[in-house]
């Protein structure tokens, strides 16, 4: 498992124009671009319906949460990423570089939950009935609690805290909205919006079920989970698993293998819950919901990609290495690999992968990732690079090759 690349032997291409640039910036990037166009929306709404009723900043601020929520539910997930993966390679590279980019689709969450609360606070200045002006002030308060934990700083320092606030919190603020649509005495639509909402916040809560699973330990630091439940989930879906439904839940790529019923779940010691789940094997866990499309689905836009990973990343790009659709170069960066995942799980990726580029951090340091991925990019002649990794590596990969006018893709933890 070693590569003949020299991580100093490889000269990057220039960077692009500084206006192109700019626009590749993770301040400016899409996620942020699609919440800017939610609040500007909103605010050209504001400036065409002035003065503004009472009817007009009710419809809007349920409309706008209705967004934020309904954005958020899996089935309409797995619709944006059909619907932005259905373009033919035939396209324009330039429409399906931005095609691509589909699961930024939060950024519509948070411009509607934004202009919702704004929309709201609007609204309850104004109300000057006694019961209802109460309830308002109350979801104001609530909202405006969702809103500040959800800021990267909180989210990033306090996850879990952000998680709970966020659940229950939601379905708090979801109560106070029906009672205060309810004394508002509305008409049919307002209802039906609220109950669509509804359903669709109960939706994965009703397929909640206690499942087992079967784990093995190849180190201390990775568990291999294997499902066999009656789900066979697609390639490059995900599953939320919990051993606490109500506490805090965790979602993993599922790693389906071809023509065999089940799944399994790479889980990699990076953090508290993890770390448990790896020292305390259990027997049965929680799972909830429905199988959600992850952003390595985006492959199939592409004639050709490079999958770049580090450590337990690799189980994400498993199932679409293993199923092959698209014709993909590995890049992957481990420590002793045969030592940490298993002889099993690395024969496995060598099987499908036999000229991936494997890197033992623990014999040779850690690589220059951006190069060794433009590397494989230039080589295999691809059209794109996804990367699964940590956040700060992940950032390094897609930004230091979009910068030099190179489609890549990562996660953008917006969760």
């Amino acid at each position: 498992m070693t590569t003949s690349l020299d991580r100093r032997a490889v000269e990057l291409p220039p960077l692009t124009s500084a206006p192109r640039r700019l626009f590749k910036h993770p301040r400016l990037m899409h996620y942020n671009r699609l919440a800017a166009l939610v609040l500007l929306t909103n605010a050209g709404l504001a400036w065409a319906r002035w003065p503004l009723s009472d009817r007009t900043l009710a419809h809007a601020a349920l409309a706008n949460l209705a967004l934020a929520v309904l954005v958020r539910q899996q089935y309409v997930i797995n619709l944006f990423f059909r619907l932005a993966t259905s373009a033919p390679t035939s396209w324009p590279l330039r429409v399906r570089w931005t095609l691509g980019k589909v699961y930024h689709f939060g950024g519509l969450h948070v411009g509607g939950a934004l202009a919702g609360s704004a929309w709201f606070l609007t609204l309850t200045l104004r109300t000057t009935d006694g019961p209802r002006a109460a309830v308002g002030w109350a979801l104001v308060a609530l909202l405006a609690v969702i809103v500040a934990t959800a800021l990267p700083p909180f989210r990033a320092r306090h996850h879990d805290l952000f998680e709970r606030i966020h659940r229950f919190g939601g379905w708090s603020a979801l109560a106070l909205f029906w009672t205060h649509t309810l004394l508002s005495a509305p008409g049919p639509v307002p209802v039906a919006v609220l109950a669509v909402v509804t359903f669709s916040v109960a939706l994965p809560w009703l397929r909640l079920r206690k499942v087992d699973v079967r784990t093995e330990r190849p180190s201390p630091h990775v568990a291999l989970a294997r499902f066999d439940h009656g789900e066979t989930p697609f390639a490059g879906s995900s599953t939320a698993i919990s051993r606490s439904p109500l506490k805090e839940w965790h979602s993993f790529a599922n790693v389906p293998t071809p023509g065999e019923s089940g799944f399994r779940l790479t889980i990699s010691r990076a953090g508290d819950w993890t770390g448990s789940f790896i020292d305390d094997l259990p027997a049965k866990v929680w799972v909830k919901g429905i199988t959600t499309a992850g952003v390595a689905n985006i492959e199939v836009l592409f004639k050709k990609v490079v999958y770049v990973a580090t450590g337990s990343g690799i189980g994400p790009c498993l199932p679409h290495l293993l199923a092959a659709e698209v014709p993909s170069r590995l890049v992957w960066a481990t420590r002793d690999p045969r030592a940490t995942y298993g002889d099993a799980l690395v024969d496995e990726i060598l099987a499908v992968q036999p000229h991936a580029v494997v890197w033992d951090t623990s014999r040779r340091g850690k690589p220059d990732m951006v190069r060794l991925a433009y590397a494989a990019y230039r080589d295999f002649g691809a059209e794109a690079v996804i990367c699964i990794s940590n956040k700060k590596l992940t950032w390094q990969v897609v930004h230091g090759l979009e910068r030099r006018g190179i489609p890549a893709y990562g996660a953008i933890w917006d969760s």
